[in-house]
């Protein structure tokens, strides 16, 4: 039906309009093709109620075009008000429905815009973008890889464990190890294996987290890692990539290996933080207010690292910050855009890296990262990463460190309350290729890491050296 004349009211319109079949009530089905068959038929009845409502709409749209408007936002308001309070009579969630509801409004302007009756208005953004792909929303997707109970146990018992340890609720030394980036889910599996028969042989000293990197900033270009480009062949199959790095931190927890990665894509712990334990913000983007604000609601605990060229400010304010309560834009879990606030994250602490091709993890720069965190007021609690300038990112010097470290330990430091080590299953790397399948098993296709015998070496070295102060640590 067609309104052609604007003095009707609404109710009079709606009186007018012919009534269409109602659908079905919902009833008991004897067999799953009944049901199927049951729900495509009230979806026959949903799709001809949303023509009707964008028959509707587009009529709305042309008494408000005399008017010079295209949306009147108190209306919309009020049709949202509505359908959440039908929605709750009908026992659906409201904040379902006011998502669809607002995605249809939305779809009806633009609609409306297509069909002509506005001006075409000058092209002032999306300039440099050549298309935007859709991608499922974080809630779809953990529907679709969802969290196990073995995975979901590991998780928590990590999280806890690195908390009591920064805490000073447990002695033990927290040790973030792994490949500097995952580029074969294969190999990574094998690793994590390995790692989880050494984490237990070890735990009485030492609390193992797999270092489980999917994103790789880059100084200038250069593969970005696995969540952007799967396939390492500049295809970037970036929803192909987040799959797969779900499903490979479900795989390395249920074998009862808690991860630890790095925070980099502000969008991507919606997808997979369910499944980290502990969290790193790297040099570059430690004084980033963006990863400031989503590390001071992420769940796990936090480390920051200093700045590539060595200074400690950047993390120490970071961890300052991140401590406090935050409200940002971001993206809830049904992937509409949306204010995020959070409570604040106090388990932040600070990663030594070394930098400006100097060390810090000597005594001296241990001491005076000390100092810059008790001025700052915040926990003493200091992770040394072995890697990167430390060890002037020569793999094999990477056992020096530890060694000095645990030393330092073993002399009374406190402050140390773990260490970071790139390791895989084979020592050095390789450059990463567009064949996959002409690369080295188990060698970083990034930085070069120290090869698994000598990390379980150095591991089983540290723990015993350690064993016998551990317990006094406080």
């Amino acid at each position: 039906m067609i309104c052609s004349a604007p003095a009707l009211t609404r109710r009079e319109i709606l009186m007018q309009t012919p009534a269409r079949p109602a659908p079905a009530h919902t009833r008991d089905c004897a067999t799953l093709e009944e049901v199927r068959t049951a729900i495509d038929e009230v979806d026959r009845h949903i799709v001809a109620l949303l023509a009707s409502r964008r028959r509707y709409a587009l009529q709305a749209a042309r008494f408000k075009r005399a008017a010079d408007g295209v949306k009147d936002p108190r209306r919309e308001e009020q049709v949202i008000a509505n359908v959440r309070g039908l929605a709750e009579q009908e026992g659906i969630e409201p904040e379902l429905i006011e998502t669809l509801y607002r995605d249809m409004i939305a779809g009806f302007v633009r609609v409306e815009i297509d069909q002509g009756g506005h001006a075409a208005a000058p092209v002032v953004e999306n300039v440099n973008v050549e298309s935007f792909d859709a991608i499922l929303p974080p809630e779809e997707v953990k529907l679709r890889i969802p969290l196990s109970e073995p995975a979901a146990k590991t998780v928590v018992e990590g999280r806890r464990a690195v908390e009591a340890i920064l805490d000073r609720e447990d002695p033990r030394l927290l040790l973030v190890v792994g490949p500097c980036s995952i580029h074969d889910p294969e190999a990574g599996l094998d690793y994590a294996r390995r790692l989880k028969v050494l984490a237990d042989e070890v735990s009485d000293t030492v609390l193992l987290v797999m270092r489980v990197y999917f994103e790789k900033p880059r100084t200038t270009v250069g593969w970005e890692g696995f969540t952007n480009d799967p396939r390492l062949d500049g295809s970037f199959r970036i929803k192909e990539g987040m799959d797969r790095a779900r499903k490979f931190l479900l795989d390395v927890n249920a074998l009862g290996m808690p991860a630890g990665t790095e925070a980099l894509d502000p969008i991507a712990p919606h997808y997979r933080g369910d499944l980290v334990s502990w969290t790193a913000i790297g040099a570059r983007t430690s004084e980033s207010q963006t990863h400031r604000n989503l590390a001071s609601g992420l769940s796990t605990p936090v480390g920051f690292k200093n700045g590539t060229e060595g200074d400690l400010g950047g993390a120490v304010n970071a961890i300052v910050a991140a401590a406090r309560p935050h409200a940002f834009l971001g993206i809830n879990d049904q992937g509409r855009s949306a204010v995020v606030r959070t409570r604040g994250n106090r388990h932040g602490h600070l990663v030594l890296r070394g930098g400006g091709g100097r060390p810090n993890f000597d005594t001296v720069s241990v001491s005076m990262a000390e100092q810059a965190l008790a001025k700052a007021g915040v926990p003493r609690n200091i992770v040394i990463d072995c890697s990167h300038a430390n060890s002037w990112k020569k793999p094999e010097l990477q056992p020096l460190v530890v060694r000095d470290v645990v030393h330092q330990i073993r002399e009374g430091n406190r402050s140390i309350v773990g260490l970071m080590i790139e390791s895989f299953l084979e020592a050095g790397n390789q450059p990463a290729s567009g064949d996959p399948s002409k690369l080295r098993y188990g060698c970083s296709v990034t930085d070069p890491c120290l090869g698994w015998e000598e990390t379980a070496a150095v591991i089983r070295e540290a723990s015993d050296v350690l064993r016998d102060v551990i317990g006094s640590r406080g």
